[in-house]
């Protein structure tokens, strides 16, 4: 039911909201083995932190997770790129953006046929949704409804935060869809970004700056509602008609070894997606697909529309000559990764 106001039953109010609530970026240490089957370092975007925390578990049942120990490190996807660059061990990548991966290609990193499958390395899929207060006060159904009135919106910064570029390319689609031109595609990112009082580094931040009380409408993934919605969060979420297909992807270093291979291949099978799934996550999964709950919405597009990442990247989101640069420019707002 595309444009409806969805609203999930809460659960697992405890546990999962103290996962919800957790800091983004510092590291944990997997508990659920000895580790006597090696160490792994996973380095993750921070929206699926509480998928993760089931999904290590479940590996370390199989006979190739038997006594795998994990240090995972969650944090706005840019940065997990550029710490990786920096040195940070990773023997797993799970990122928000492709473009995050590719760079780590560049630099070796990861090796350059780590999407050479039929998934194309994309683990999990999702939508840009709107969060929105209880009873939906404001009405918000559209995009046009974040324009219009009074409306105070939270999404992070583009620069800093994966979800944050997601956002705004879907916020750009949505009028390219229904006729608009580009200019009209960037007017339209302006008037939301100025409708933006604050925009935090990472895509779980800005929901904590939501679910603090600040802003009338939360441009997020429809994951991440999900997910709050399980913790006991006061926040329910609305589908627009058009919206972009969230990939993200994962591949393993060129430094791993067995183990982690093992891991990224159990990430795709129907064990581990379904608890994705259950998180909120769209399963990769065609046996999976679950319309009633994740109905398809009416103008779905892709971000290849707009020539894919490198043309999106290079074009919206260069610090220094991307139109979005520009724009951010023009409010005040820093564009340093």
């Amino acid at each position: 039911m595309s444009g409806s106001l969805k609203q999930l039953a809460l659960a697992s109010v405890g546990l999962v909201l103290a996962l919800v609530v957790a800091a983004c970026g510092g590291t944990s240490e997997g508990k659920s083995s000895d580790g006597s089957g090696g160490e792994l370092t996973l380095v993750a975007y921070s929206t699926p932190q509480e998928a993760y925390e089931e999904i290590i578990p479940a590996f370390n049942e199989t006979p190739e997770g038997e006594g795998v120990s994990f240090e995972q490190s969650y944090g706005a996807s840019g940065d997990q790129a550029n710490a990786i660059l920096s040195g940070l061990d990773a023997d797993i990548a799970a990122l928000s953006l492709e473009p995050d991966v590719t760079k780590l290609v560049d630099e070796e990193l990861v090796a350059p046929d780590w999407n050479k499958d039929q998934y194309n390395g994309f683990v999990t899929n999702s939508v840009v949704a709107f969060g929105v207060r209880p009873g939906n006060p404001n009405n918000i159904d559209s995009w046009d409804d974040l324009v219009t009135g009074d409306v105070e919106v939270i999404t992070p910064n583009p620069f800093t935060s994966g979800g944050a570029q997601w956002n705004l390319m879907a916020a750009y689609g949505s009028q390219i869809v229904q006729g608009g031109s580009e200019q009209d595609g960037l007017d339209f990112i302006k008037q939301i970004l100025e409708n933006t009082p604050v925009q935090d580094k990472s895509a779980r931040e800005s929901l904590q700056t939501f679910i603090g009380g600040k802003g009338d409408v939360l441009i997020t993934y429809e994951n991440e509602a999900i997910a709050a919605q399980q913790a006991g969060e006061d926040i329910e979420y609305v589908i627009p008609d058009q919206t972009i297909l969230i990939e993200n992807p994962v591949a393993v270093t060129t430094d791993a070894g067995e183990k982690a291979q093992a891991f990224r291949d159990f990430l795709f099978t129907a064990e581990a997606q379904r608890i994705y799934q259950s998180k909120g996550y769209r399963p990769i999964l065609k046996k999976l697909h679950d319309e009633e709950n994740f109905p398809t919405p009416e103008q779905l597009f892709k971000i290849d529309k707009f020539g894919g990442w490198d043309t999106v990247r290079s074009e919206f989101f260069d610090p220094e000559n991307g139109s979005v640069a520009g724009i951010e420019e023009e409010l005040g707002v820093s564009t340093a990764g």
